[in-house]
């Protein structure tokens, strides 16, 4: 007995002396282009309508607008897409847990009876065995030894997996605030150019008007009468076209808040003007672009998931070892318990499925698995980069576009104001006022939807910069 227990735990030391950890170390990869020189310096060269100065957690706060900070509180409570977010990443919370027991410590329990009658010739007896009422009950404990190291690559691999679902929970949270900030600007926006396309109508129904009275009074034909027409009709039918962009905007916030239309806050269907940055857009430079970017981490987090896999896939090619103890008793119903039948064993256990083609292919498999998703890192990574650059270069022409109608709307107020007076004086005709007020209204039309553009680019720039997915620090 006592050398049997001297064996066991010399066998037992010499296992545990053999610990290692099978598959490679995951190291971020030096020639990765997350690396790149070129892909880490400033998005702002050049370029004076941004700043090169960290960007804000909360860059929606930029426009001062209290019903917009608002909208957005209130649909990173009540979004069902972070409702979903947050699901997914409990649920890889969990499945560390489970990498986390597996293995080690596994105890079972078995009871069981039956009325049985064994074969007489399996126990090379001639007479038969009689009837017997035979039962069983039996504690087995055991503990798996992860010599290997399978286990902790496994836990490895699910942590790192968690670390991607927090990410692309991150990633839901920043598209989440982007929409509902466009969302609200498209409602202004669609407020401020109805109003705009109403004033513009009213003046080509003084037109029409004036036409006709020409034309009553044989100072004008029929033709003018019907191109003001013509021209009053195209310009109401572009009326509905601003109620359904604001009808738009109105049921995306209240799909991303989980409230109906009427629940919204207050006002918000009534915006007429839009957010503005009173200051120029702060970019930060590329190297805080990639760590902020909460896809560039999910990425990272999968490729180093993929290497641990690799471990966990090599540790299949080597034995299972474990030491384990029973005690239970084994007889007649009447006997259990008894000395006769009780039974009872410790040692260790070794189980190896000698490894195949398959077990083997499994590994090359999470080899090119990695390769794959060390692929994927690098085009996130630039992809990454190139939205920004995009976005910004973007950013600038709509900026310039808008500025040179600022520097049109300005003359066409100048030549209105300048008409009229003329009109005043008796030195023009009314058409003709009414024709420069006109040319006026319509440029003004022209830079309310550049506006718009700027609008709605620089939240294109913002979600690209990957900006909104942080927690609000607390006071």
């Amino acid at each position: 007995m006592n050398h049997c227990v001297r064996l066991s735990a010399v066998a037992l030391g010499l296992l545990l002396s053999a610990c290692q950890m099978v598959g490679p170390d995951y190291h971020r990869p030096k020639e990765g282009a997350i690396n790149r020189p070129d892909l880490q310096g400033s998005l702002a060269t050049g370029d004076s309508n941004v700043v090169s100065a960290p960007v804000p957690g909360d860059w929606w706060k930029l426009y001062n607008d209290p019903r917009l900070d608002q909208l957005v509180n209130q649909a990173l409570v009540s979004s069902t897409d972070l409702r979903i977010a947050a699901a997914n990443l409990n649920r890889a919370r969990v499945q560390i847990e489970e990498a986390q027991n597996a293995g080690g410590f596994t105890t079972t329990a078995e009871a069981g009876a039956q009325r049985l009658q064994e074969s007489a010739e399996s126990y090379l007896q001639g007479v038969k065995i009689p009837v017997a009422n035979v039962g069983s009950l039996a504690l087995t404990t055991s503990y798996q030894f992860d010599l290997w190291g399978t286990l902790k690559r496994g836990v490895e691999a699910s942590q790192a997996n968690a670390d991607a679902a927090q990410a692309a929970a991150d990633t839901a949270r920043i598209t989440l605030v982007a929409e509902v900030v466009r969302s609200y600007t498209q409602i202004c926006a669609a407020n401020e150019e109805r109003h705009i396309a109403q004033k513009s109508l009213d003046l080509q129904m003084q037109g029409v008007k004036l036409t006709q009275r020409l034309r009553d009074a044989g100072r004008g034909d029929e033709t003018q009468v019907t191109r003001t027409q013509t021209q009053f009709k195209s310009l109401r039918a572009d009326l509905p076209k601003y109620e359904a962009q604001r009808q738009a905007g109105l049921y995306m916030l209240g799909m991303l808040l989980a409230k109906p239309v009427n629940q919204l806050p207050a006002g918000t269907a009534d915006c007429a003007e839009l957010p503005k940055i009173a200051q120029i857009m702060p970019v930060g430079d590329g190297a805080a672009l990639l760590k902020r970017r909460p896809d560039v981490r999910q990425a990272e987090r999968k490729l180093a998931a993929a290497t641990a896999e690799i471990g966990v896939a090599t540790g299949q090619l080597y034995p299972n070892i474990s030491f384990g103890a029973t005690v239970g008793s084994v007889g007649f119903l009447k006997d259990l318990g008894e000395d006769t039948a009780n039974r009872w064993g410790f040692g260790p256990l070794v189980t190896w499925t000698i490894p195949g083609n398959q077990a083997r292919a499994r590994v090359r498999e999470a080899e090119v698995s990695t390769q794959a998703a060390l692929a994927h890192f690098d085009g996130v990574v630039l992809n990454a980069v190139r939205e920004a650059q995009t976005g910004l270069a973007q950013y600038t022409a709509v900026l310039e576009r808008r500025d040179a109608l600022a520097e049109a709307e300005e003359s066409a107020r100048q030549a209105a104001d300048q008409t009229h007076r003329f009109y005043m004086a008796g030195r023009e005709s009314f058409l003709a006022d009414l024709q420069a007020t006109k040319t006026y209204t319509d440029v003004t039309a022209q830079l309310s939807a550049a506006n718009t553009q700027v609008a709605m680019q620089q939240i294109n720039v913002f979600l690209a910069l990957g900006g909104g997915w942080e927690a609000p620090k607390k006071p």
